[in-house]
């Protein structure tokens, strides 16, 4: 493998995930179906009312945000790498009669395949760690936000990334220095490690997102951190609380996630 091929590498490999995830307890297809949302507590509340409103969701895998964006009265836009992804959240969309719009897209090369600005663009939980240069991601951004416009953001704190996967010592550069090349056992969605998927990914410090969203002109109006993640996703959890996760060796000590809310 070879980072230079990681649109390539990557988007086989989402491709594969799909069909495990939509099947999977992790994303309740059966309760979203049903009417629940999939949508968290910290964004929920970083959101507001959004009725109205329209929403540019970058990297939205099958849609299920997406779509919750859409129950909530949105104008709501999903755009992901994945082909697969995009053809489930289309076929989802129209059998539960919702009015959502799905594009196939690499984020860099959205410009070319989406027109309009938005109220508010929104990416959540490990999209940016499929991206290798932020400056030319904070640029689609602002490229797709109205004048006035928010950009929503909640991603796993980079501290998480650091570490092996059972947590024993850091492991990789907090920094972007390099790309991570693997081939890994499992999903975070299933327990079972039958199947392999390669990816290449690389680690985004909070000074590296900050700078590159500021270097386009947009403002912060708020910036969190939160000690516990919303998602049983990870190796040695807890759960402490409804949605609430804890890695066991660190407790409450360290950050989890983060969330950012920006103006333009």
């Amino acid at each position: 493998m070879s980072a230079e091929n990681y649109l390539e590498i990557n988007k086989a490999s989402w491709n594969r995930r799909t069909s495990h995830h939509i099947s999977s307890d992790f994303y309740d297809m059966e309760g979203f179906k049903a009417g629940n949302t999939s949508l968290n507590k910290i964004e929920l509340d970083l959101l507001g009312d959004i009725k109205g409103k329209s929403i540019l969701h970058l990297q939205c895998h099958f849609g299920q945000d997406t779509m919750s964006f859409a129950r909530m009265g949105a104008k709501a836009t999903g755009i992901d790498l994945s082909d697969e992804a995009i053809k489930q959240a289309e076929k989802i969309n129209n059998e539960l009669g919702l009015d959502a719009t799905f594009v196939e897209s690499d984020v860099y090369d959205l410009p070319n395949n989406l027109e309009g600005q938005f109220d508010i663009v929104f990416t959540s939980y490990g999209t940016i760690g499929w991206l290798p240069n932020l400056d030319k991601w904070a640029k689609v951004v602002s490229h797709f936000l109205k004048p006035g416009g928010q950009f929503i953001f909640v991603e796993f704190h980079p501290n998480v990334w650091m570490y092996d996967d059972d947590f024993t010592h850091v492991k990789y550069n907090y920094f972007n220095d390099e790309a991570i090349i693997e081939s890994v056992d499992g999903t975070y969605a299933q327990d079972e490690k039958e199947e392999t998927f390669d990816s290449v990914s690389w680690n985004h410090g909070l000074s590296e997102v900050m700078t590159s969203l500021l270097n386009q002109g947009l403002q912060i109006e708020g910036f969190k951190e939160y000690n516990y993640s919303p998602y049983d996703c990870f190796d040695h959890t807890e759960k402490v609380a409804d949605k609430k996760y804890i890695i066991k060796p660190f407790g409450t000590k360290m950050p989890l996630c983060y969330s950012l809310v920006c103006r333009k």
